[in-house]
C-alpha cells in the first residue's frame, strides 16, 4: 500500500507492497519560507516534514557518527508509521572503500542507529564513482552486514574505543529486520555478475536518476526497490516536471503491484524542489492506487 496522507491516503490493497516517499535530509535554508512556513522553528522542521511525507533519508550519518540521543529525538518527533532510511558512513564506503571495515561497521551501528526501533528503514551504502565492481570485496562486505537489529546489536558491541561508551547504544529497542541498499556509481556494475551477487545476498541495487552524471541501473535485486532522484536536468538543483513525476508514479505503482516495497527519496534539494516533488509523487501514487481499488 501507499503510505499517503490526508485526502491522498488510499486503502490497503492485497498484493501491493509498501511505498515510501521522502527527501534526502530535511534541514536546508532554502526550504525556509517556502516548504517550511515562515516563522517555523528549526527544531520543528522534521515534525513538519514527517506529516506531509512518509519517510526521510538521514544524510548526517554519512558524514560523521551521530549520537544515540539524536536518533532517539528524531524518532520521537515523527508519526508512528514514519521511517528513516539511514545512509552508511563515508568512512566505510569512501575512505576505507569497503576494505577491512568490521570495526567501522561496529562503530556505525553502535552510534545510535538502533534507537530508531521500528522506524528504522533501509540502510543505504553509496559507493564512490571510482569504485568498480569487485565480487570478492563486495561478498566480504555483504557478509558483514547485519540483517536484524539483534545482529546489529551484537556487531555494535564490538565497537572500538574511538566511540566512548556514553555515546553508544548496542541494545536494540526491539528486534526488527534490516534491509540494505547499494548505490554503485561505476559502469562496471552493469555486469550480470553484479546483479546476481546482489540478488544472492538480498541487497537492493539503487535506481539512481542523476541527470546523466552516473549510470542508472534499473535492476530489481531484492524485495526492496530503492530509488534516489538527484535532479531531472541538473544534479541536485532541477525539479521534476509533472510529466516526469507521472512517469515515475507509474513505475513505482507497477513495482508495488508486484508486491515489492518501494522507497523513493528526492535529493534535488539545493533549490528546494525535493519536498514539493515528493508531495506531488505521493498524490499521484494515491490517485493511482485509488483508481486500482475494487469498485
Amino acid at each position: 500500500m501507499v503510505r499517503g496522507l490526508g485526502a491522498t491516503q488510499p486503502g490497503e490493497l492485497a498484493g501491493w507492497g509498501e511505498v515510501r516517499v521522502g527527501t534526502s535530509g530535511w534541514r536546508y535554508p532554502s526550504w525556509r519560507g517556502d516548504f517550511y512556513p515562515s516563522g517555523l522553528r528549526q527544531r520543528e522542521e522534521l515534525a513538519h516534514l514527517s506529516r506531509q511525507l512518509t519517510g526521510v533519508e538521514l544524510n548526517g550519518s554519512f558524514y560523521s557518527l551521530q549520537r544515540p540521543s539524536s536518533y532517539a529525538s528524531w524518532a520521537e518527533q515523527v508519526p508512528a508509521d514514519f521511517v528513516f532510511a539511514v545512509k552508511g558512513g563515508r568512512f566505510i564506503t569512501h575512505m576505507r572503500r569497503l576494505v577491512d571495515v568490521h570495526t567501522a561497521l561496529a562503530n556505525f551501528f553502535a552510534s545510535g542507529v538502533l534507537a530508531l526501533g521500528d522506524k528504522l528503514g533501509p540502510v543505504l551504502w553509496q559507493l564512490p564513482a571510482s569504485l568498480p565492481f569487485d565480487e570478492q570485496l563486495l561478498t566480504s562486505f555483504f557478509d558483514l552486514l547485519p540483517r536484524t537489529t539483534a545482529e546489529a546489536g551484537s556487531l555494535a558491541e564490538q565497537h572500538d574505543d574511538k566511540l566512548p561508551d556514553d555515546r553508544t547504544l548496542t541494545a536494540p529497542v526491539l528486534n526488527v529486520p534490516i534491509r540494505h541498499a547499494l548505490e554503485p556509481r561505476h559502469e562496471s556494475f552493469r555486469a550480470p555478475g553484479a546483479r546476481e551477487l546482489m540478488r544472492r545476498h538480498g541487497i537492493a541495487m539503487v535506481i539512481s536518476d542523476s541527470a546523466g552524471t552516473w549510470p542508472q541501473f534499473e535492476v530489481i535485486t531484492s524485495d526492496l526497490v530503492y530509488v534516489r532522484l538527484h535532479g531531472a536536468a541538473e544534479l541536485y538543483r532541477s525539479g521534476y516536471s509533472d510529466a516526469a513525476l507521472t512517469a515515475w508514479a507509474g513505475r513505482v505503482a507497477r513495482w508495488a503491484q508486484q508486491g515489492l516495497d518501494v522507497h523513493v527519496y528526492f535529493d534535488n534539494d539545493a533549490l528546494g524542489h525535493a519536498p514539493h516533488d515528493a508531495r506531488t509523487l505521493l498524490t499521484l501514487l494515491g490517485a493511482a492506487e485509488s483508481a486500482d481499488s475494487p469498485k
